[in-house]
């Protein structure tokens, strides 16, 4: 059919709501793409040609050291990656179609650096490089240089345009703030007229998928890889928890690494495996308008992205492409029977659900509405539950690895991701930090059909919405809660979710209930980047765990139980662990698990219950992930038992200076300070419960117990407590409060502070580790370098000043330290502290050269500089500390002071004391 009638026809026709309308309509005969399409041999040109002839072989050979099952981009950049180290000639590419089968009306082709976090900076500046290899050898890509334009529309959206311009000092990507008028001028075809400024990216560009994996392909089968097309995996072996070989409609091969690359299928092929690997991926239909051919246009035409809008637009072969990621997406496949073949795969546009987008792109380009319109594809995409990349080894088997959730900018992340999943089959790990892409962050709930057929409606809208601090997902809500979540919600509490759980971020009685006189569920919001609407109810309840009792739920924290008949499970753990776990038993451990470089894999609390059986509690968000690492070095035999319990246990924590006393009225047990010490553990009754874990530590430095109350006495055990709290002012906290509390005493957390490339010496948590015990634990050879050799960078506290918190944009975290006027280094966690009534940062500081190169970081080093904090892009001056700040109280206690979580030595000088900029 014809499109000539333009976009103003088009405009017309997507304001019907009956399918059949628009069936008939001028355009349906456009909507068909061929069923193939192969990439031509000309480098840059992006034209099609569907007469290139298979290159490939059909049989895969009947062994190998890796299989990849996918032939796409992702599949075609691990591959790439692993013939470039010389493992070509030993993986298998499989394909169940044809390698690099695509359609050219399916893709955008965006190539930005600028991702939200660096470790996907790194990623997608690793696959720029590539590209641009590629290109300067003479193979096809489609690289163009264009630049990318991103639009504001609001304040808040220029806030975080500058946030992120603050940020790429750190990540080394040029970038710029520019005015409406520039904009323009660099984009003539846009209105600016709603417009209050912009960022310009000069070295973005755009791609083509389909001739990136060809040239990747290409590339790796002239060293060596084998590719089998036309070839489907059937099933993935695996014997003693490690891959042993893959069957496939070609015979089975076997191998030593399985890599899945499977795209829109990864989930499917997930679970063709026993035990099956969980592939969180749900697909949601996407959007791909093109028109006719524009005389003008350029080669030099920007990327433009209305982020408010929710939409972007490019230079297409002399013609404009254009989509956005819609505030409410629409599922895909919700049978979970995804086609198997690219033409079966295609969906029929729906013109009413991509009206809006339609609406936006006439907004922000007026003249359009006159151009023909070639066609409208629907092409669906695969999304995360949580937007992110999924990355790494599968925990439930060894030497599976996947690739996938690309949500659409697979080009800009191939060169990385394969690079990294390259690195941990060929090395053992990935010289970039993947812990928040890593697989192991999902538990089987976010597997769940239902539950991703739900999220992922709200999931691609995530790409362009404006990235308040603490993000709160809407769907697959009230999923985890603890026994005492329905009396945690009378009280007033406002959830935020963690691995699925619902914990309380903050409580406030009013709005608290309906117009019925129920409860009301309410989810935490935070929109904006100044001082947040939460702010008093967090200080009341920070107030309440320092000078009088606050309760708050713990139950999000990972619990595991590891026990043995004989001393295996010691063995075991003090091979894991830095510290010396062979304490007496009621003995808490504070310790890390470290990976062969030193950086922490896990960091968590070991309670020693009996000689040979231990408690550890570790983050919410390692609640797979650590069980895996453990996993992973468990003698053979069986001999040492790992059970998960955190759904076994509600986790009560009280703190603040009464607690000892109010807890002495509920149990028998004597608590003084000399039978129960503060960092052990004893089994108490409570009220009328027995069998109660309770620790002697709070996790953010107050004093107050941890109590590890089976399920189904906790909410006997709440009760009795917020009976007898009632005289000594007891108050329900949330995490909000927590938080504040830990960064205020200098308390780092794993995920948040620490990761896999921290060690004990940067983050000052040397004196935890025994480099005497008997047992030489994992990394202790790269510990014992860098002790000898320096730290190149160190973790501090910063106390900003000259800040005024009700006017000034606040520091959320990720923002440049610069010391004497040069960049040094990045926060990580920031709190208001409530005590120094000031902003209090976290982060890590370097010593760098003027050419960029790390020197040994000293504590002279750190206390010797005059230290700013920039807050999207005002800078504001800063005083540093090295060590956990004794902070005044009404109550002082001889055991809280004495714990220090950030380094031995206790700092003389004045904490509150400001000494200004010389």
């Amino acid at each position: 059919g014809s499109a000539s009638r333009g976009l103003n026809r088009l405009k017309l026709i997507s304001h019907s709501k009956h399918a059949a309308n628009i069936a008939n309509s001028p355009f349906a005969g456009s909507l068909r793409a061929p069923d193939h399409f192969l990439y031509s041999t000309t480098a840059g040109s992006d034209r099609w040609d569907d007469s290139l002839p298979s290159q490939f072989s059909n049989t895969p050979p009947k062994d190998a050291r890796v299989v990849i099952c996918g032939g796409g981009i992702m599949g075609a950049a691990v591959a790439h990656q692993l013939a470039q180290r010389g493992w070509g000639q030993h993986t298998v590419l499989i394909e169940r179609g044809r390698i690099g089968e695509g359609n050219p009306w399916h893709f955008s082709g965006l190539l930005g650096e600028l991702k939200p976090t660096h470790s996907q900076v790194l990623l997608a500046q690793t696959s720029l490089e590539l590209i641009r290899d590629l290109h300067a050898k003479g193979l096809p890509t489609g690289w163009k240089q264009t630049g990318s334009l991103n639009l504001a529309r609001t304040r808040d959206r220029m806030t975080m345009f500058r946030r992120m311009k603050s940020q790429s000092v750190a990540w080394n990507v040029e970038c710029e703030i520019v005015s409406p008028e520039k904009c323009k001028e660099l984009c003539p075809l846009i209105d600016i007229s709603d417009v209050v400024g912009g960022l310009w990216i000069p070295n973005d560009g755009v791609g083509n998928p389909n001739a990136f994996c060809h040239s990747l392909v290409q590339e790796s089968l002239d060293k060596g890889l084998t590719v089998a097309e036309n070839c489907s995996v059937l099933r993935v072996i695996q014997k003693d928890g490690r891959i042993k070989a893959v069957e496939t409609t070609k015979g089975t091969v076997e191998c030593v690494y399985f890599v899945n690359c499977a795209g829109f299928w990864a989930r499917q092929v997930g679970q063709m495996s026993e035990p099956y690997v969980k592939v969180p991926l749900h697909s949601a239909e996407h959007y791909y308008l093109h028109t006719k051919s524009i005389p003008g246009l350029g080669d030099t035409f920007p990327v433009v992205r209305d982020l408010d809008g929710h939409i972007y637009f490019r230079e297409n072969d002399g013609c404009i492409l254009a989509g956005g990621f819609e505030a409410k997406a629409k599922p895909a496949y919700e049978d979970g029977e995804i086609p198997i073949t690219t033409a079966e795969r295609k969906l029929l546009p729906d013109w009413d659900h991509f009206h809006p987008l339609l609406e936006e792109l006439l907004r922000r380009c007026p003249s359009l509405k006159d151009v023909p319109l070639e066609r409208l594809s629907n092409c669906p995409e695969a999304f995360s539950p949580d937007c992110k990349w999924i990355i790494g080894e599968a925990p439930e088997i060894q030497n599976y690895l996947v690739a996938a959730g690309m949500k659409t900018v697979g080009m800009s992340a191939a060169g990385g991701v394969g690079r990294a999943i390259a690195d941990i089959i060929t090395q053992g790990y990935s010289t970039v930090d993947l812990h928040e892409l890593d697989i192991s962050r999902f538990l089987g709930l976010h597997n769940n059909r239902k539950f991703l057929r739900d999220r992922v409606r709200e999931v691609p809208g995530l790409h362009y919405d404006l990235n308040y601090p603490f993000h709160e997902f809407r769907t697959g809500r009230n999923l985890r809660m603890s026994p005492i979540f329905p009396a945690l919600k009378e009280a007033g509490a406002v959830f935020s979710q963690v691995m699925g759980y619902e914990r309380p971020a903050w409580f406030d009685k009013k709005n608290a209930y309906d117009e019925k006189g129920s409860p009301k569920f309410r989810t935490a919001t935070t929109n904006g980047f100044g001082k947040p609407h939460w702010f008093e109810h967090v200080q009341s309840e920070y107030e309440n765990c320092r000078e009088r009792i606050g309760m708050s739920d713990y139950s999000t924290f990972t619990k595991i139980d590891l026990w043995s008949k004989g001393n295996e499970v010691v063995d075991l753990l003090q091979y894991l662990c830095s510290n010396d776990v062979d304490q007496p038993v009621g003995s808490i451990i504070h310790t890390g698990m470290h990976n062969r470089h030193g950086g922490y894999e896990n960091d968590c609390s070991l309670a020693r219950l009996s000689e040979n059986h231990y408690m550890m509690i570790a983050p919410t968000v390692q609640q797979a992930r650590c069980k895996a690492w453990i996993e992973r070095h468990l003698p053979p035999g069986g001999r040492v038992s790992v059970s998960d319990v955190t759904s076994m246990y509600t986790a009560i924590c009280i703190m603040g200076p009464f607690t000892r006393i109010m807890l002495s009225e509920l149990t028998d047990t004597d608590l003084s300070p000399k039978s129960f010490p503060f960092f052990t553990c004893k089994e108490l009754d409570v009220g009328l419960a027995n069998g109660i874990r309770a620790l002697n530590l709070t996790h953010t430095g107050e004093l107050g117990y941890v109590l590890y109350i089976p399920n189904e006495f906790a909410l006997h055990v709440y009760t009795k407590l917020m009976e007898a709290g009632q005289k000594y002012g007891i108050r329900h906290c949330g995490y909000y409060a927590m938080r504040t509390l830990r960064v205020e005493k200098f308390f780092a957390f794993w995920g948040q502070d620490l990761d896999t490339f921290t060690t004990p010496l940067e983050c000052g948590r040397m004196w935890r580790v025994k480099f005497d015990k008997r047992v030489d634990f994992i990394g202790k050879e790269a510990l014992l370098q860098q002790r000898e050799k320096g730290v190149e960078r160190m973790y501090i506290q910063l106390l900003i000043n000259d800040h005024d918190p009700d006017l000034d944009l606040w520091s959320w975290g990720g923002e440049p330290i610069y010391r004497d006027g040069r960049y040094c280094g990045q926060t990580t966690t920031t709190a208001y502290g409530f005590t120094f009534k000031k902003q209090i940062c976290l982060g890590f500081v370097k010593n760098l050269d003027p050419s960029g190169r790390a020197l040994p970081v000293t504590n002279e080093y750190v206390l010797s500089g005059d230290y700013e904090v920039e807050i999207a892009g005002i800078r504001y001056p800063a005083k540093a500390n090295l060590h956990s700040p004794n902070l005044p109280t009404k109550y002082p206690d001889q055991e809280r002071e004495a714990y220090k979580a950030t380094r031995d030595k206790v700092d003389e000088s004045n904490l509150l004391a400001y000494r200004p900029n010389k």
